[in-house]
């Protein structure tokens, strides 16, 4: 049992994570009384504040980002926090900031946060274990992006490996905090009305979407040299798939989920040159207003997919012969995340000759912006029927601000930051994990060298190249948008 933390060390404390995400997070948990009641915070970064410029940096932000009934008392909390510069490439620094982390007392209940650029973690953690912060039992946080491909994502993990055993590593993805992805656990493991048709003998296909209206957004140096299928499938979508696709776990305890998962990820097929569409987004319209394409946007030509659309297999007894569809990109025709299961058509329709066509019942899972989970299913239309028998798709929607009156809406690092706070792993990713889910993914973009195929163009506003419509169409399924 891992001890509960007394102080939580937050580098990149000034970044844009801290400030949208991570501060009104933990003050959202200490005005519900779910922070430790001895907890303090110390941010990090190279902005040269004191404590007193860290608590009005953290107001502003607070204030901007966490609607005023979910703050509690916003001065407790700030009366929480305390700031040390550090310049993570100086070694020098550290000891100023151990003295401060200490402050007398021992490292037993140190849970530390790192939320900087990749290149920045090894010096980090070479700093944090030189200054003695790396021993007993302190916990470490890792925000993406945990390298580039594989090399490189052995490199970060061996680094930390070298001062932080696997059982103290939490390796955040924020889509795991999501209510309505922790939800599809509960839906499939707590209804005995899913599971037993949750295989390849009752659904037919699968299909992932986390779509995104924006474009570039400031992030051209980083999006550029990674493309929507390292920022996007490598990590959210592959841990989406794997918790659809996975065995059900012994309990809902953290190596039983994470073994499954990773069962999953090692049973992904190898992606043809048959199955993927690369694009690029062109000029076009979004929300009502004519914008750039991605390579006026980012000011130079470029090979970076800002759009990808996979066909992949998970060949295991469950699933063989079952396609899940994964499609994600930037500038498409709007936000969102879901997840739809298709299920099989009846084998044999009793109202076809009375001219009623069936459809097959689908489940839609909505991740964001809205989380709710709809259940399609086909009903008779009212009337005598006397011009013939009609049916029609009826959804069981269960919206998750209704079903739950009085709950808040949480954002997703409240829950991963108290289990981090707390010592549960269950939502984190786990090496072998990562490790899965990077051979995938070179091998995908080993094929995109050999093939050197440049990204399709498509207009910005619409829902990616016209392939990956095709893509889907091979095997008699549409896209939930169309």
């Amino acid at each position: 049992m891992h001890v509960s933390a007394d102080r939580l060390l937050l580098f990149g404390a000034t970044g844009d994570l801290a400030k949208r995400m991570l501060l009104p997070s933990l003050c959202a948990l200490d005005g519900e009384g779910l922070l430790p009641e001895r907890l303090r915070i110390i941010g990090t970064a190279r902005s040269a504040l004191d404590d007193a410029g860290y608590r009005a940096l953290a107001r502003k932000a607070i204030e901007a980002h966490l609607p005023e009934e979910r703050r509690g008392r916003l001065d407790p909390f700030l009366a929480r926090l305390a700031y040390q510069p550090l310049d993570a490439t100086d070694p020098a620094g550290f000891a100023a900031l151990a003295a401060r982390v200490r402050d007398g007392n021992e490292v037993a209940g140190l849970v530390i946060f790192l939320s900087t650029a990749p290149a920045l973690f090894e010096p980090t953690i070479a700093g944090l274990r030189e200054a003695g912060l790396t021993g007993g039992e302190v916990r470490i946080g890792l925000e993406k992006p945990l390298g580039s491909d594989m090399a490189s994502s052995r490199a970060i993990n061996d680094a930390v490996a070298a001062a932080f055993a696997e059982e103290r590593i939490f390796r955040i993805d924020h889509y795991l905090g999501k209510e309505t992805v922790q939800n599809l656990l509960a839906l499939r493991f707590a209804n005995v009305l899913f599971e037993p048709v949750w295989n390849r003998s009752m659904i037919h296909s699968v299909q992932i979407t986390v779509a995104e209206s924006v474009g570039l957004e400031g992030r051209g140096g980083y999006y550029d040299g990674a493309g929507a299928l390292r920022d996007m499938v490598q990590n959210h979508m592959l841990q989406l798939l794997a918790l659809v696709a996975m065995e059900p776990p012994t309990s809902f305890a953290a190596t039983a989920v994470r073994d499954e998962k990773v069962k999953v990820l090692r049973a992904l097929r190898k992606v043809s040159a048959g199955e993927c569409v690369r694009g690029q987004y062109a000029g076009g319209t979004a929300g009502g207003k004519a914008v750039p394409g991605y390579a006026e946007e980012l000011g130079a030509a470029s090979e970076t997919e800002t759009f990808v659309a996979l066909r992949a297999h998970v060949d295991n007894w469950r699933w063989q012969g079952v396609p899940f569809y994964l499609r994600t990109g930037k500038r498409l025709a709007e936000r969102v995340t879901e997840i739809v299961v298709e299920f099989r058509p009846v084998p044999f329709s009793i109202f076809g000759r009375r001219g009623a066509k069936t459809v097959p019942n689908r489940l839609v899972i909505g991740i964001q912006p809205e989380e709710n989970i709809t259940l399609n299913l086909m009903a008779k239309l009212p009337g005598l029927d006397r011009g013939g028998l009609r049916l029609r798709e009826v959804p069981l929607d269960i919206a998750m601000a209704d079903a739950f009156s009085g709950k808040q809406r949480r954002i997703a690092y409240e829950r991963l930051l108290l289990d981090l706070i707390e010592g549960d792993q269950t939502l984190f990713v786990r090496r072998d994990e990562v490790e899965a889910q990077w051979a995938w993914i070179d091998s995908i973009r080993a094929g995109w060298a050999e093939a050197k195929a440049a990204p399709r163009p498509y207009p910005a506003g619409s829902w990616g190249p016209a392939e990956a419509t095709a893509l889907a169409a091979r095997d008699g399924v549409r896209w939930h948008d169309e």
